[in-house]
Parts: C-alpha cells; sequence; structure tokens
C-alpha cells in the first residue's frame, strides 16, 4: 500500500518554533512547537544561539517524523523577518543570531532619519531603515565588534540559516531579503550604492545567492536526514518571510488582497503590482512580479499578553468576558499598546490615560483591546487611503482570531466585513503551501490557495458601534501626540 504524502511548514519566530504537516488538501494533521530560549539584556540585545535553534528544528521534526504515518514529500520554511544570522567564511554559525526585537543599534535608524539617509535610501528598497535590520545591524558589529565582523561570511534570515541546515545550500530567499535594506525592489536584486550609504561595502562579497520564494532551494543532505528522520532526497523550497507566508496560508494570493495579522506584532499588507510610496514599507510578495505594500509593528496582541501576566489566574477567555461586559461609550480610558515598540515614535512607551475611580478590571481589559485595534487601524487607515479601490472584506490572522469579541471590534472600528482565517498555524500552512508549489504537487499560488484554503464566515462590522469607535479612535491619537514630550523627557532622565 502506497503511504499519504504530506507537506511539511517549519515558521520559526522570535522565540517558538512552530512545526506542522499538512495534506495537500491543507488540513492540518500535526502540530508541534518549541521554545528556542532568546537572551535579552538592558542593553537592547535580543539574541538566540544558532546551533540552538538548529538543534531544537530537528528536534522538532524528528518528533514529528516520528509519529506520521505517512511520508513528507517536501519541507517549506518560514521565519521572522530582520534580526541578522551569520556564517563564517568556512559556512559555520559565526556568533549568536540577533532577533527581530534588538534595539542595540537604534542611534542608527534615528540617525538615519535626521541626515536624510531614510530619504536618500527609499527610492531603492521603498523601506523605512529600522534598528533591527541588518543594515544597522551590521554597521553597529563593524563599529563595536570588529572581530566578527571581519568574520563574516554569509548574511542570512533565521529560516535560510534552518534551510542551510537542512540543505547545505547558502542561499537568500528575496522575500525576507526584500526587508532588510540590503536589497533594492527597483532592480530586483543587491545595489553596491545601499552598503556603500550605509558605511558596510565591505560585506558585499557576503550577500548569498538570491532564490524565490516557490524555487527549489536544494535536497535534504544525508546528514539532515539521519538528525531528523526526513526522507533524504526529498526537496525543501526557497520558502517565505513569515507576513508572507502568514497571508499565503489565510488565502491572500491576487493584486488588492488585504491582510491583517495581529499576534506579536500588528502586521497589516495588500498585494500590489507596483510598490507603494504611501506605504511605510514595501517588499517583494511570494509571487513574481508582485509587492507587499505593508505596515507593521510590534504594537498587538503581546500587550494582552503582558497583561495576562499580571492577572495570573484569569483566563484568556474570562479577558473576553470582563471587556465585553463594559459598553464602549461607557469607558473613555485609552491604553497606547507601546510596551515593545512604537508605529509613532521610537522614544514611545505604553500609556494608560484616562482611568476614573468607578473603573474596574473590566474597563482597563478593555482599553488594551480597544488599543490594540486602534494602533492596527493606525497601520489600516494608511494603507486604505493608498488604494484605488478599498477591499470588500478584510483577511484577518493571528492570535486575536481566537477571540470573537476581540474580532468584532477589528469589524467595527474599521466598519468592514472581517473574514478569519482558519484556526491553524498559517506561516507553517503557508510554508508547506511554497513546498507543495516547488515539488510540482501544486502549478501556482492560486491553485494552492484553491486545494489548501477554506474561508470561513465574515464577520459584519456593528454599524451602531463603528462611529463611537472612531470618536475614541481621534481621542487615542490625540493621547499618541499629546504624550510625545514626556518621552522625550523620559529618555533625557535615563541619561543621566
Amino acid at each position: 500500500m502506497n503511504k499519504k504524502r504530506y507537506l511539511l511548514g517549519i515558521d520559526n519566530g522570535g522565540t517558538l518554533c512552530k512545526a506542522a504537516v499538512f495534506d495537500t488538501d491543507g488540513r492540518q494533521i500535526i502540530k508541534k512547537e518549541i521554545r528556542i530560549p532568546l537572551t535579552v539584556n538592558e542593553n537592547g540585545r535580543t539574541e538566540r544561539d544558532p546551533h540552538e535553534i538548529i538543534e531544537k528544528n530537528f528536534t522538532l521534526i524528528r518528533e514529528i517524523t516520528a509519529e506520521l504515518d505517512g511520508e513528507i514529500a517536501a519541507v517549506g520554511l518560514s521565519g521572522h523577518g530582520k534580526g541578522l544570522y551569520l556564517l563564517d567564511k568556512e559556512g559555520k554559525p559565526l556568533g549568536n543570531g540577533i532577533g527581530s526585537t534588538d534595539s542595540r543599534a537604534l542611534s542608527y535608524e534615528l540617525e538615519a532619519a535626521e541626515n536624510g539617509l531614510s530619504d536618500e535610501v527609499y527610492p531603492y528598497t521603498y523601506q523605512k531603515i529600522l534598528a533591527c535590520q541588518p543594515v544597522c545591524l551590521l554597521r553597529w558589529l563593524k563599529e563595536h565588534d570588529r572581530d566578527t565582523y571581519d568574520r563574516i561570511g554569509a548574511i542570512l534570515s533565521v529560516k535560510d540559516l534552518v534551510g542551510y541546515a537542512l540543505t547545505d545550500v547558502i542561499a537568500a530567499e528575496l522575500t525576507d531579503m526584500s526587508g532588510t535594506n540590503l536589497l533594492s525592489l527597483a532592480s530586483g536584486g543587491y545595489d553596491p550604492k545601499l552598503t556603500e550609504l550605509f558605511g558596510i561595502s565591505e560585506i558585499n562579497s557576503a550577500l548569498p545567492e538570491l532564490i524565490s520564494s516557490f524555487a527549489l532551494r536544494g535536497y535534504v543532505t544525508e546528514e539532515a536526514s539521519r538528525a531528523t528522520g526526513l526522507p533524504a532526497g526529498i526537496p525543501v523550497s526557497g520558502g517565505m518571510f513569515d507576513i508572507d507566508a502568514c497571508a499565503l496560508g489565510a488565502g491572500t494570493f491576487a493584486e488588492g488582497d488585504l491582510c491583517i495579522i495581529a499576534g506579536t506584532w500588528s502586521i497589516n499588507e495588500y498585494i500590489t503590482g507596483t510598490p507603494v510610496r504611501a506605504a511605510a514599507m514595501n517588499s517583494f510578495w511570494c509571487v513574481d512580479g508582485y509587492y507587499l505594500a505593508e505596515e507593521s509593528s510590534a504594537a498587538s496582541a503581546g500587550n494582552l499578553e503582558w497583561m495576562r501576566d499580571i492577572l495570573k489566574d484569569r483566563s484568556y477567555k474570562e479577558l473576553d468576558a470582563l471587556a465585553e461586559a463594559v459598553s464602549p461609550e461607557k469607558s473613555a480610558a485609552v491604553f497606547l499598546p507601546f510596551l515593545y515598540a512604537s508605529n509613532l515614535d521610537p522614544l514611545a512607551k505604553a500609556s494608560l490615560v484616562g482611568l476614573e475611580s468607578g473603573y474596574g478590571e473590566g474597563e482597563v481589559i478593555l482599553a488594551i483591546y480597544e488599543g490594540v485595534v486602534f494602533s492596527g487601524y493606525t497601520h489600516l487607515e494608511r494603507l486604505l487611503n493608498s488604494m484605488e479601490t478599498p477591499p470588500s472584506r478584510l483577511k484577518l490572522a493571528g492570535g486575536v482570531v481566537n477571540s470573537p469579541f476581540w474580532t468584532q471590534m477589528f469589524a467595527d472600528v474599521a466598519g468592514i466585513p472581517v473574514e478569519t482565517a482558519e484556526k491553524t498555524e498559517l506561516g507553517c500552512k503557508g510554508a508547506a503551501m511554497s513546498a507543495g508549489i516547488a515539488a510540482g504537487i501544486y502549478s501556482d499560488a492560486k491553485e494552492a490557495v484553491s486545494a489548501c484554503v477554506k474561508p470561513g464566515n465574515p464577520v459584519e462590522p456593528n454599524t451602531a458601534l463603528t462611529p463611537i469607535y472612531r470618536k475614541k479612535y481621534e481621542i487615542y491619537r490625540k493621547t499618541e501626540e499629546t504624550l510625545r514630550p514626556v518621552w522625550k523627557a523620559m529618555k533625557d532622565f535615563r541619561k543621566n
């Protein structure tokens, strides 16, 4: 009897590695995850041991292959963007991997905004300059750790590091690399002018060969097969940036499709035939010839996780009930969800404003829910204003879809129906779909989506609540602007 054939998708986030197996109709068969320790220090550094990343990935795959009744036909990879994962000139991991929440190079981001470098670079990359991007981190290494800098042999993303461990092929995938400011969207390749502008021309020889999302990265080596239980010689696809993988897994594939992924990050994106100057960031979409216009920040559902850690005896369901019990028009409290980052000001901090003596847990939790949605709507509003034809519905994915109340709030604030994705590991699913395309199981993204994605029922906005939320959104924006000088004063205070 022939064994069943499956697709394996692996998604490496900031702290968790997730892996899931799907059949060729997109049904999730097995899902596992493993935590990869993250070292965080007071200087804004977030690092992980690259050897441990590979070891944990292989452990997860080994557990899946031991449990699976069938055969893996192909492997696809996804992972967080930004950050920095290096190989030395002998092809061995060099130093610790740097995560996408690292802020050691913040001074370079601020300097680029002040001296005009951001404006000079934008026509090439259509990207803002961020502290967590390789260009800033490489400049930091050049000036603070020259020994490591001089030993760089290859610059990779986290998923490309795992791809190298599986196939022994050093390659950089396009969607990930297009979010680094190392790649020119204008030309579609590397441009030495960029490294010159960032003062890191020495690393030009360390920029790997570029591959596309659905291309064949390589094949699982005999060594990787022994370590993982995967069949040697099966294909591994190029894979994709996690924002592409989640969007594809949610059924986003055509020009004009708009997807919101609200998890640790608030990622708002739509597919376009040309880069959009009105969007904060543009990157290559996983389908050749298209781009993702993106607005995003780490100001999302992680803020609720922080509150849940404080209220240790409260489940997510209980938090939903507390917030739902408060009428939005009865509470004017505002929460700015900037515990980890901001979409307004790099100096911004989380704030809870407008408390009254009659308020309780419900008002505070509701303010957090609203603050996350309002922060996301700041991004969404800019994207909608840049579109010639607004979408008839929004695709919503990420942790917030586990809360019907929160999902409804997204629809109410936007005033647009929201379609939620299936409750599967979307990053893994998109990666698995890329594996299926690379292996010839699907001819293209359209066929993969048709086979694998079952759209959910749309959540219609409550039109009576939309104007109330819009008024609260105006208060939210005024609060942001009012606190800017306070955040500056806080930064100056910490200097002393």
